[in-house]
């Protein structure tokens, strides 16, 4: 840990601070205003949508101009988005507040890119260790995400009005610590210079497909459950403040892990590890059928977390070994547009499965994505066998 890998970790806290205030309120939000209710999660659908559409123009930016002013646009971006959510949500225009989660996707997918820039302010050998603690700040965000939706939802007349004003005071804050982190000197390739691989050529690497899969497939699973948690639990006749709870232990799973994830990467592997994360995913479908009391939803998307952190930072992982320096913003991109993509997919089926077939049918639904993640886990392991 060095001071700017420290930056770039609380950049990373308020990062999810913003998007777990944005899961826990947003199906809300999107219920009160929907001409439908099976509408409810296209503000959240609309999040990732954004984020999908703006990856490759990140990878892009990110090229030309370096991590620094890439990520000060992302946070830039956060902060008006913000306040045209709060205007949206005050003047009840349902699409007013799609459009503008749409434009803060652009913040999502450049922030999606600080675990990729945490390993390069760390010697080599010390990568899956930064990633990992770049990620784990995402615990910060676990407490004051759901936390900061509970206690400003009725600041104003209009519930959340006040949570998407307070979340502009967050990029602000998050625009302050990025300017103050020092990335190595970025540098343009001279025109001529070799650009590596086409992204076809990657994508035929087993190792490539392998990471993306785990690391799209297990975003999208989660983000299916999570996204309809909120809705479920008010369905369950839950109030507010224990979904809250619920999305406030999801993320400690989702990121607390990260505090030794690198190390159980190092010594394990990264196939091993992606794989146990797919197998907590099957057990929180598990503990999600056996009923719907507070503790089965809070254990359910607690092991869904951690399940996520395995995959996710597994398959991250996985990826940096499949590209060369020159490669690595189109790889990069190529990872987070598949997960986005996904992401955007299982926002706009949560939202379409909770309210017309219900909890139990979403996480029978969840089980064919797992069972994809397993089927390319076990393909390129025996690969792996054959090889050796």
């Amino acid at each position: 840990m060095n001071r700017n890998l420290l930056l770039l970790a609380f950049c990373q806290a308020l990062l999810l601070t913003n998007n777990v205030a944005f899961i826990a309120m947003n199906g809300l939000v999107g219920l009160a205003l929907a001409p439908r209710p099976w509408m409810a999660t296209l503000p959240v659908t609309g999040y990732v949508v954004g984020a999908a559409l703006a990856a490759p123009w990140v990878a892009r930016l990110q090229a030309r101009w370096g991590r620094l002013r890439c990520f000060q646009l992302g946070l830039v971006v956060a902060v008006l988005s913000c306040g045209l959510c709060a205007w949206a949500a005050w003047a009840q225009q349902f699409w007013g507040v799609v459009a503008a989660t749409v434009v803060a996707g652009f913040y999502s997918a450049n922030g999606a890119l600080y675990r990729f820039a945490g390993p390069e302010l760390v010697a080599p050998s010390l990568k899956e260790k930064a990633m990992s603690w770049v990620l784990a700040g995402g615990v910060v965000g676990a407490f004051t995400g759901p936390n900061l939706a509970a206690a400003t939802r009725d600041w104003l007349v209009v519930p959340f009005v006040g949570t998407y004003l307070a979340l502009m005071a967050v990029g602000l804050l998050g625009l302050a610590l990025m300017s103050a982190v020092r990335f190595p000197a970025h540098r343009v390739a001279p025109a001529g210079a070799a650009a590596g691989r086409s992204l076809r050529e990657l994508a035929a690497q087993p190792l490539f497909l392998a990471a993306v899969i785990g690391a799209a497939l297990g975003y999208g699973v989660m983000n299916l459950l999570m996204a309809a948690t909120p809705i479920a639990m008010g369905q369950c006749g839950h109030p507010f403040e224990r979904a809250a709870l619920v999305l406030e232990w999801h993320v400690l799973g989702m990121f607390v892990p990260s505090f030794f994830t690198g190390n159980l990467i190092q010594r394990f592997g990264a196939l091993r590890i992606m794989s146990v994360g797919a197998l907590l995913n099957l057990g929180c479908v598990a503990v999600a059928l056996s009923g719907v009391d507070l503790m089965q939803f809070l254990v359910a998307l607690t092991l869904l977390g951690v399940g996520w952190n395995f995959l996710y930072t597994g398959g991250s992982s996985l990826l940096t070994q499949t590209y060369a320096p020159e490669e690595k913003t189109r790889a990069q991109g190529a990872m987070d547009s598949a997960v986005f993509w996904t992401m955007a997919l299982t926002s706009f089926a949560s939202g379409a499965l909770i309210t017309t077939q219900g909890w139990t049918w979403l996480n029978l639904g969840s089980l064919l994505p797992i069972a994809m993640v397993l089927a390319a886990l076990a393909w390129v392991g025996a690969r792996r066998k054959l090889a050796r």
